[in-house]
């Protein structure tokens, strides 16, 4: 069995398409193998688009998936599909968007916290496990930083750190299907589905297809 890679997605040409686009979003540049450089990048680019609402320049960043081709698989085009609606899309707009998702009056449309997916409520067991394992990889909470650590963005943020650290394979892995895996497929149908959303459906679609990608490729890869 052959373990899939991002190559099978997209060439390389396109894949330098995904570093510009995560260049909005952090500008560490990492002596790590291109495979690896891609993956990171995916995860800073959603980490950016599920940590605030993207302003026009990140929408521009965005927009260059727009250039990848629609032909492969999903994640390929998923990715195109986002391009597009970050191209036709306006930052006021956006914004107005994300915040009726992730912040609204009270609470918005989604909760994007792991112990609210799989408990039903906030800062419950989940988040405690994620913090003792945080403390074990020596990650910090940034000083300012007021979410809990189990918030999507945060956990693509810390993904991002391992890959760029050069964490092995094995332990990416268990990281991510001990944190990740078992409600990241619900959350980014919520997202792609939701009412609220006209951007971020794309943003779903995008998640569901790497999410797909990220399990396949982290189970065969150790």
């Amino acid at each position: 069995m052959i373990t899939p890679t991002l190559s099978d997605s997209i060439n390389t040409e396109q894949g330098s398409i995904v570093e510009k686009a995560a260049v909005e979003f952090d500008k560490t540049v990492n002596c790590i193998s291109e495979e690896q450089h891609y993956r990171s990048s995916v995860y800073k680019v959603l980490a950016g688009l599920l940590r605030t609402a993207p302003n026009n320049d990140a929408l521009e960043q965005v927009s260059v998936f727009a250039s990848i081709k629609q032909e492969g698989d999903e994640l390929a085009l998923a990715m195109s599909m986002l391009g597009l609606s970050a191209e036709a899309s306006d930052a006021n707009a956006v914004d107005d968007e994300f915040h009726a998702l992730f912040i609204g009056l009270g609470r918005g449309e989604l909760m994007p916290y792991a112990s609210w997916y799989l408990t039903g409520f906030l800062m419950e067991k989940p988040l405690s496990a994620l913090r003792d394992e945080l403390a074990a990889l020596g990650f910090e909470r940034s000083e300012g930083v007021h979410e809990p650590e189990d918030h999507i963005a945060a956990l693509c943020e810390v993904m991002a750190m391992m890959i760029d650290e050069g964490f092995a394979i094995h332990q990416q892995e268990i990281f991510y299907t001990t944190h990740m895996s078992n409600w990241l497929d619900h959350f980014f149908t919520d997202l792609s589905q939701a009412e609220s959303a006209v951007f971020y459906r794309s943003v779903g679609r995008f998640g569901q297809a790497f999410s797909a990608f990220e399990k396949q490729y982290l189970t065969m890869s150790v």
